[in-house]
């Protein structure tokens, strides 16, 4: 297994294509091919589904995840050796949405510092994460699991708490004598992965879903929470200024969420690595809740 060959493979990765991948290796394209036929040869297996973009096999991740971790431990040997200036290498990471508009602000803040450091971000749904990890797409990743995948660490970082959410007219106009009007007013998803409204339905009594409207943005949702569009579970740490404020209000009191976090990252010495985890362990110390949560928990949220 060369380097070189390694490197196309996370390229067409990261690219999609065998003619992007030639470009950023500044090779033409039928290097590339040549490359990846030359590593297919050596584990015997195909590493790569040609398509639009294209994707590593089964043994393809297995070598992704070789490739992720020789360009990191590469990059720290060349420095130490004294080759000049540390180059920039990239490090691809998972994190929500919710999370990427939130507490993990600060993270991004000291990558601004990094002179060797370039992030690549995946969002993803925390519940979902822990696959771009197994896969080799990602360095690290803010997850929802607790159990560490396959040569990796991981550290709780604290929860993520959840409030349901509207406007006063809102609640207004779907409040009953006996409360709000839970099966008539409308309701907001994230996408097809969001729960947490329909966990907090179920819980009273509601089957048949009200009118939903989907909004695939963290922002977004906060914004047409505030437009009066419908009803939903917003991060608490959206809502500093809006509950005190009174633009929104709380539809019912102790109905949150606790979406416990956690950050994985791979068992690799590099001090690269180990920079990125003590940047998100103090983003989540100063922001998430460390208090154990009251059993109100869900693991799946946007992505």
């Amino acid at each position: 297994m060369h380097f070189e060959h390694l490197r196309a493979l996370a390229a067409i990765v990261d690219e999609g294509t065998f003619e992007a991948a030639a470009d950023v290796l500044r090779i033409s394209p039928s290097a590339v091919s040549q490359r990846i036929k030359a590593l297919e040869t050596s584990v015997g297996q195909v590493v790569v589904r040609r398509g639009v973009p294209c994707t590593p096999t089964e043994a393809g991740s297995v070598l992704l995840r070789m490739a992720r971790q020789v360009q990191v431990l590469e990059a720290e040997t060349r420095h130490a050796l004294g080759n000049g200036v540390s180059s920039r290498t990239v490090t691809p990471v998972a994190v929500n949405a919710d999370s990427l508009a939130t507490w993990f602000v600060p993270v991004l803040a000291e990558a601004a510092r990094w002179a060797d450091t370039t992030l690549d971000l995946h969002v993803e749904d925390q519940g979902h994460s822990s696959r771009l990890l197994r896969r080799g797409d990602v360095l690290g990743a803010v997850t929802a699991d607790p159990a560490p995948v396959n040569g990796c660490r991981v550290e709780r970082l604290g929860s993520m708490r959840y409030l349901p959410v509207a406007t006063p007219a809102l609640r207004g106009r779907f409040t009953t004598g006996t409360g709000v009007d839970w099966p008539g007013m409308p309701v907001l998803r994230f996408n097809a992965k969001d729960d947490l409204q329909h966990q907090l339905l179920s819980a009273r009594g509601v089957e048949r879903p009200p009118p939903t409207h989907t909004v695939p943005s963290s922002e977004g949702f906060l914004a047409a929470v505030r437009a009066g569009l419908g009803w939903g579970m917003i991060p608490e740490l959206q809502l500093e200024t809006e509950l005190a404020g009174g633009s929104l209000v709380l539809l019912e009191e102790h109905a949150h969420h606790d979406v416990v976090l956690h950050w994985q990252t791979w068992t690799l010495g590099s001090e690269r690595l180990d920079r990125l985890t003590g940047s998100v362990r103090r983003a989540g110390r100063r922001r998430l809740r460390t208090t154990p949560p009251d059993g109100r928990t869900t693991a799946s949220r946007r992505s």
